[in-house]
């Protein structure tokens, strides 16, 4: 994996003197056209050019997310950059060079890799970043964040569409709709409801937690628990009392962070969890955060496969898909 350094001013110098190149181009070939000088190739220009366009296709994909998508849509080869969530598939980010966070981006990185387009995930930035991108006359198309499971199946439409893949998009997005409905079939089946707080991090003497309106909140919902943090909205910091108020059976965690890689023991020997039921059996589930928390194709799975670490007395089949 190489990860850009900020390089000289050249892609933004530069995109202005090939932009009125291609004027110029475009002026050139439609004087010939008038003089007469392609009489006939009409038809064969309409079919070289797509082709051409199709295979100078170089797809920045900002967003991990977006990144999973694309590779679910085997449009792997079009990628040329990807931002550091981009974590699945594995390859993504050995193969592909990285372009940063997708919040802290560089614009200058993302033109040295002369993309046709951008799509990036909402809340990818900084502004300054994207204003520059969109000078250089960059297409970007911004996709929204998804909290539910129709807005996961209209977010691979909108990906695909991006990439010029609309029909296996919506095929990608049938395939997930019905795992989402065989997944509302086995939460109906469940014996109750377990509390749940998802802790973010642990640093500095703060828990930070996912309220409402997160994605966190709506993984658990998924799963068929109860966010024990649905008193806060957002990701937020929870006093030690308000952990014990909130009374989870279960502490959620992501797995593989160093910001928050505290083991059962050491967890539950907090007096912020000492207090809670969750403490009685060390109940701590991790899970990979982009699989958790990605929102993407693989979310019914991962729902499913949060409800049967919640409810292992309920045995949860696999979903059809996953067999």
């Amino acid at each position: 994996m190489g990860t850009l350094q900020a390089p000289s001013s050249a892609p933004l110098a530069g995109f202005r003197a090939k932009r009125l190149g291609r004027e110029i181009a475009a002026a050139a070939v439609v004087s010939l056209l008038a003089l007469g000088g392609l009489s006939g190739s009409l038809e064969s220009l309409a079919v070289v050019a797509p082709a051409q366009a199709q295979a100078a296709e170089r797809i920045v994909a900002a967003g991990g997310v977006v990144t999973e998508v694309l590779y679910a849509l085997g449009q792997q080869d079009k990628v040329v950059g990807v931002d550091t969530t981009s974590q699945w598939p594995p390859d993504a980010l050995k193969d592909k060079k990285s372009v940063g966070y997708v919040r802290a981006l560089s614009a200058e990185g993302v033109l040295s890799l002369k993309p046709s387009q951008v799509i990036a995930a909402e809340g990818a930035g900084p502004p300054d970043a994207l204003a520059l991108l969109k000078e250089s006359g960059t297409p970007i198309t911004m996709i929204p964040e998804a909290l539910s499971p129709e807005a996961v199946v209209g977010k691979i439409a909108a990906i695909g569409k991006a990439a010029g893949v609309a029909e296996p998009a919506q095929q990608l997005a049938a395939a997930v709709k019905g795992r989402f409905q065989e997944l509302d079939k086995l939460r109906s089946g469940l014996p109750g409801q377990k509390r749940v707080l998802f802790v973010l991090s642990l640093q500095n003497g703060r828990t930070l937690v996912g309220g409402r309106a997160t994605t966190a909140d709506a993984i658990i919902a998924l799963a068929g628990g109860v966010n024990a943090a649905s008193a806060v909205e957002g990701f937020k910091p929870m006093t030690d009392e308000a952990i014990i108020t909130a009374a989870p059976d279960v502490v959620l965690m992501m797995r593989h962070s160093s910001a928050h890689n505290a083991g059962p023991d050491e967890l539950f020997a907090m007096p912020a969890f000492s207090e809670t039921p969750a403490a009685k059996q060390k109940a701590l589930i991790r899970m990979d955060g982009l699989y958790l928390l990605g929102f993407g194709p693989r979310t019914p799975n991962a729902a499913r496969d949060l409800m049967a670490e919640l409810y292992p007395e309920a045995k949860v089949a696999q979903l059809s898909a996953a067999k």
